[in-house]
């Protein structure tokens, strides 16, 4: 998130590849035989700060597809090597790791979360000529240099508000109130829905308000709220500062529906939240594993590999570096000016459904879900895939 340092030090250097060793197999003094050349995937997550729990499932996807790759051989003949750095979700820690990245030689940047981390780094990679495969962050302001090295591998805030406000609207909501955090992300989806909110007239806005991440109540925003006579709340932040929105607006006797975006879906949003706090609370959602048919194969493979099920950002995490090397394979180099121009013909099948990208590097078939709390957890309302 936006303001976080990152407390960790120097990159993970996640290499996964069969290098040859120092010294000659029979301990003679003969010169060792060279390691082969390889390929550098970079990677930047947030792996530690409050959003580490998504960086570390998005780690563990891109990890997943690059021991599979080189199990299978490799890539143009080379061992391919992931190379992660924290990000920390925060702009200035975010810009340092990926000079770190761009001078470790990297084909392609196949990571990202937070926007507002995310954004800073565009000019870093375009000035490398790295192509930016960027996995799991989403706001239109990474769309705004209208850079062509560019990819992302979720839909747009504006196609994410689209479906939001589709359904607040098919949940019975009339009256809406709109809050985010100021940060990249947060602010484009607010922004964006708010917009089709009053293109379309099919919800009446009563306000757009703006809370500080971190903060000990969000109480003055929850009387804001009631005092519009709001029935419902979408907030686009994430899921730290929405555990306590939800919990002030109980409190202060707020019955309507909270619904938060896809920033606050994928991390512990419904702990600590008593039966009471968690009624009526939805989420918009990216690719949750468990609610897609058609994937139980990966995910055994996934539960295998790494011990645990796959979370939200898994499944984005990996066919981002599908989506890399099937470019570098049919680029034949790793000239990175040809990958790009490969990456922007992709035209295969990933585990979140086809990946192919439009000319603004938007993906061509975007998923949402809409889920619903249930206990502790979310479950998926009936017909809500897009």
């Amino acid at each position: 998130m936006n303001g976080r340092r990152a407390t960790a030090g120097a990159a993970a250097v996640v290499v996964l590849a069969a290098l040859a060793g120092c010294g000659a197999a029979d301990g003679s003094s003969k010169p060792a035989v060279a390691p082969p050349a390889v390929i550098r995937l970079g990677t930047l997550l947030p792996l530690t700060g409050r959003s580490n729990h998504s960086g570390e499932s998005m780690l563990n996807g891109a990890k997943l597809a690059v021991s599979e790759a080189n199990a299978a051989g490799g890539v143009l003949g080379r061992q391919v090597v992931l190379v992660a750095e924290d990000d920390a979700c925060d702009p200035g820690t975010a810009v340092t790791a990926a000079q770190s990245l761009v001078k470790q030689d990297i084909a392609a940047s196949v990571g990202g979360y937070c926007s507002s981390a995310v954004v800073p780094t565009l000019t870093v990679f375009r000035s490398a000529g790295v192509p930016m495969i960027v996995a799991e962050a989403n706001s239109t302001d990474l769309l705004a240099p209208k850079y062509d090295s560019v990819f992302l591998m979720c839909g747009t805030v504006a196609a994410e508000a689209k479906f939001a406000i589709g359904w607040m609207k098919r949940l019975g909501g009339t009256r809406l109130a709109v809050v985010h955090d100021g940060t990249s992300f947060p602010m484009t989806l607010a922004d964006s829905t708010v917009a089709s909110a009053r293109r379309t007239g099919s919800l009446t806005v009563t306000a757009e308000l703006q809370l500080s991440q971190g903060a000990p109540s969000y109480r003055r925003t929850a009387d804001t709220i009631r005092a519009g006579k709001a029935d419902v709340v979408y907030y686009t932040g994430y899921y730290a500062e929405a555990n306590q929105l939800i919990k002030d607006l109980r409190d202060g006797g707020f019955t309507g529906k909270v619904v938060v975006g896809d920033g606050a879906t994928d991390g512990p949003l419904l702990t600590k939240l008593t039966a009471t706090q968690r009624r009526n609370v939805y989420g918009t959602a990216l690719i949750f594993p468990q609610f897609i048919p058609g994937i139980e194969a990966w995910s055994a493979r996934y539960r295998a590999a790494v011990g645990t099920t796959p979370g939200p950002g898994t499944v984005e995490a990996y066919d981002a570096v599908q989506v890399a090397l099937d470019a570098i394979k049919r680029a034949g180099s790793l000239d990175h000016e040809t990958i790009r121009r490969a990456i922007a013909k992709t035209a295969i099948t990933g585990i979140s459904g086809p990946l192919g990208f439009n000319a603004d590097g938007t993906r061509t078939k975007p998923t949402f879900l809409m889920l619903r709390a249930q206990g502790d957890t979310f479950t998926l309302e009936r017909g809500t895939t897009s």
